[in-house]
């Protein structure tokens, strides 16, 4: 089945619901039963501003990650407004906390499309998150930006992804991890769907690239007692952990680690929910030297990123740093801009029709619109934190690479999806 046939499918809540609780893990989309394009559309457009909306959780255990993104958006809306705004139109931004609770985001999302009547909304991180807003967005046909890395298996017309999917992230960090020769991995993670989907899809990897899967543990989110899976992950004999730990639970892992005797030099870590933002919670004894896979880092060396830095310092202060997923948020609200500004209309339809090549000169290089999948072409990057709080570029990808979300480019992931 063709990408662009997944596209147009989508599942019914109810189905939904289903797969995740039986499985707990990123699927296909499947077929829907809604007319989306019957959906009425509430958002005015006649006046001089059109409101958008923005959702991340700030409470709960995701607020550590979460409000960086909402600054980042707020600057994003800042500089548009006062360069004249979207269309000649100000944006007028309501703003919701989605409080780390997937029912919450659900109910927030469908509160901003018919009360609010926004043209689009911009947030969400982990992937529960995403799937409880899913079927309300399809439903009501208005259009999400999704700004953080993911499971991959996935592809909505109503969901923009302007973070990472499998191939750019999760596959390039295996990929460095064998290049290094490390050939027995622990898996650590959170208990929800990104967490589980990823560990899957590397174990398909590993079992293709002779790498050995030595455990693979779970945690639940706000998880605080990590003694017993690191005395695990000590005696498995692992040479590398790939860890997607979300959230706060990164603070307890990564110091239970550190007391048991484990090291970046000895049992390196990569992790794909840690960046510069967390670095400060988490302390960076606890995290120094050690490994990180994104598509953008603060040091990222372009004219496009030194100014984007200088504006979001100037704007919240020059102990502030940036990070992937709020650079990704930060890029979505330009990528929807000039999506609107090429369809010349704030209609989904039209904005839907006109995305296919949409590009923006982000931070972290120039990110071009899939208008099959709604994903974007993106850099990969492994790096190293370093003793400032900062991570530095180990090993990159140098060029985009084209979003492969159900990693049809891959015959060890053909059972996968």
């Amino acid at each position: 089945m063709t990408t662009s046939r997944r596209l147009a499918r989508v599942l019914p809540a109810s189905a939904l619901v289903l797969v995740l609780g039986l499985s707990g893990c990123g699927a296909k989309t499947g077929e829907s039963t809604a007319d989306t394009s019957a959906a009425a559309s509430c958002v005015e457009t006649d006046g001089d501003a059109v409101k958008i909306g923005f959702l991340n959780s700030l409470s709960g255990t995701m607020a550590i990650s979460e409000q960086t993104v909402r600054d980042s958006l707020d600057l994003a809306v800042k500089e548009i407004n006062a360069d004249g705004g979207v269309l000649g139109k100000q944006l007028d931004v309501v703003a919701e906390d989605g409080a780390s609770e997937p029912t919450v985001f659900a109910e927030k999302a469908e509160k901003l499309i018919t009360s609010d009547c926004v043209a689009a909304v911009f947030g969400g991180w982990t992937s529960s998150s995403r799937k409880a807003m899913l079927p309300v967005f399809e439903s009501k046909n208005s259009l999400l930006f999704y700004p953080v890395q993911y499971e991959g298996l996935e592809a909505s017309k109503n969901i923009f992804y302007t973070g990472a999917t499998t191939n750019q992230q999760i596959v390039p960090g295996m990929d460095y991890l064998k290049e290094e020769g490390k050939t027995k991995v622990f898996l650590v993670g959170s208990d929800y769907v990104f967490p589980q989907t990823a560990n899957k899809i590397i174990n398909a990897y590993a079992e293709a690239n002779g790498i050995e899967i030595v455990g693979e543990e779970y945690a639940p989110m706000g998880h605080t007692d990590f003694s017993t899976i690191v005395n695990k992950l000590k005696a498995s004999g692992a040479d590398a952990v790939f860890n997607t730990l979300n959230g706060d639970s990164n603070v307890a892992f990564f110091k239970e680690y550190k007391n048991v005797g484990l090291s970046a030099e000895t049992t390196p870590v990569v992790s794909v929910s840690i960046a510069e933002e967390e670095i400060g919670g988490i302390g960076i004894d606890n995290v120094e030297g050690q490994l990180t896979a994104w598509n953008y880092y603060q040091t990222v060396d372009s004219p496009a990123n030194t100014a984007f830095v200088e504006a979001f310092k100037a704007e919240y202060g020059d102990d502030r740093v940036t990070s992937d997923p709020m650079e990704a948020a930060y890029t979505s609200v330009y990528l929807w801009k000039n999506m609107v500004e090429k369809a010349e209309s704030f209609d989904v339809a039209d904005i839907q029709a006109a995305a296919d090549g949409v590009s923006f000169d982000a931070p972290e290089g120039t990110v071009t619109i899939n208008g099959d999948n709604h994903h974007i072409a993106k850099t990969a990057m492994v790096g190293k934190i370093a003793d400032d709080g900062l991570i530095y570029t180990e090993w990159s990808s140098e060029e985009p690479i084209e979003p492969d979300p159900f990693l049809e480019g891959y015959d060890w992931a053909a059972d996968l999806s």
